[in-house]
């Protein structure tokens, strides 16, 4: 009995002792580490492999791809679920974001123009469809996900090991409303504008929202794009109208803002249009969801009146091609027919009945600076019977002018390069 109360006894002291503890605080995560420059003891992650069956197949693949006379394509990197890039200004290291949960960096140690090691950035953070990446022009590297925005300087040069610094510019939850999260039109994309801010596009989730939701899209930027400070302040709404738009560029020529922006679907195969569009002002609105695309009207809109002041796309594209990435080409390994111009990414219907798309496209500029008409680049990734081989995602330029093509859908990115005819 003696044994049994001193057991008891024991147990309620114990307890009595624990209660008298402070509380444990907790942990710094590792994105706090980062931001101190203090080691998170994340282990360097293993490099995804080069070759072997899977870039074998990818090199035999590419022998489909039809491009004009002087121009070939090679594969350059095996990246897992490749989307939207952003290349290095000062070493041309390319970083790589994805629809998923991590970003990956690509190294061409010796400059042969194939990528000597691909491996996870940042791989002690935990990312959430990280797919927007951009560049600063003194080097400060932004990934955007889904709701928040990251800033990483010097990334070029801290890639090399596991921990980066790391620095919140969008915490999460702030860029959109959480209300708002979608599993839909939620992949990001970023530029750096010439005034030094910080652009990003925010796609709307539904194929054509309700009306009850415009007056809150219009306030946060849903629908549009938004720019703010480098470090986060100063936001505000720089246009609207937009459905989807998942890639855009400054034309340095004149430092307007253009971009891609995709069409409402369930019109039928053939319509509405896709669009190349231009900002020339801050403020203007593009249309959706009274427009579908083009002039095509929406069904839930189609008898509300047209805001006023609407811009009309400066290039009508296939419909339901799904225009991705683009890029204003100011290279100078290409012709000077290229040079100047946009290319840019369709990555290919998914409810067409006959598919379309899967291909690069070069939009010219006329001499007082607006879109020609497009035409196709590079095409083959769709086959005769519509089985899609790869789907292009986004364009971007390496040092040298040769043009980097991402493929979510293969899993890689390739080069290519004018050798003259």
């Amino acid at each position: 009995m003696k044994s049994v109360l001193l057991a008891a006894a024991s147990v309620v002291a114990l307890a009595s002792s624990s209660l008298a503890q402070p509380a444990a605080q907790p942990s710094a995560s590792n994105l706090e580490k980062l931001t101190s420059f203090q080691s998170t003891g994340t282990e360097e992650p293993r490099p995804i492999p080069q070759e072997g069956r899977r870039a074998d197949a990818l090199r035999r693949n590419l022998e489909r791809i039809k491009l004009p006379a002087g121009f070939k394509i090679d594969l350059y990197a095996v990246v897992p679920d490749a989307r939207h890039m952003a290349v290095g200004p000062n070493a041309g290291v390319v970083f790589v974001g994805t629809r998923k949960n991590n970003v990956y960096v690509v190294t061409d140690r010796d400059k042969d123009r194939v990528a000597d090691e691909v491996k996870q950035f940042a791989p002690s953070i935990a990312f959430k469809i990280p797919n927007g990446v951009c560049f600063s022009r003194d080097g400060m590297l932004y990934v955007v996900e889904q709701n928040r925005v990251l800033q990483f300087p010097a990334a070029e040069f801290f890639y090399e090991g596991p921990d980066v610094a790391a620095f919140v510019v969008t915490k999460q939850g702030d860029l959109i409303p959480p209300s708002e999260e979608s599993f839909n039109h939620t992949a990001r994309v970023c530029r750096v504008g010439p005034d030094n801010k910080l652009y990003v596009a925010l796609g709307q989730p539904f194929n054509v929202p309700p009306k009850d939701k415009m007056e809150l899209y219009k306030r946060t930027g849903i629908g549009g794009i938004i720019r703010m400070d480098q470090d986060g302040k100063n936001r505000e709404v720089y246009a609207t109208g937009i459905r989807n738009s998942v890639g855009m560029d400054f034309n340095p020529a004149d430092r307007t803002l253009w971009f891609t922006d995709n069409q409402v679907d369930g019109m039928g195969d053939d319509q509405p249009p896709g669009e190349i569009n231009r900002i020339a002002n801050m403020g203007q609105n593009f249309g959706f969801p009274h427009y579908g695309g083009g002039t095509v009207r929406t069904v839930e809109y189609k008898d509300d009146p047209v805001p006023a002041g609407v811009v009309a796309p400066q290039a009508e594209m296939d419909p339901h091609a799904a225009d991705l990435g683009m890029m204003f080409y100011t290279g100078r390994m290409f012709p000077q027919t290229y040079q100047g111009g946009i290319f840019s990414a369709q990555h290919g219907s998914w409810n067409r009945t006959k598919p379309i798309g899967a291909r690069i496209m070069f939009t010219p500029l006329k001499a007082d600076g607006t879109a020609d008409k497009p035409q196709v680049f590079a095409e083959g990734w769709l086959t005769e019977n519509g089985e899609y081989l790869g789907r292009p995602v986004d364009v971007a330029m390496l040092p040298d002018g040769s043009l980097l093509v991402s493929d979510d859908t293969a899993g890689a990115i390739y080069r290519i390069s004018y050798e003259g005819r």
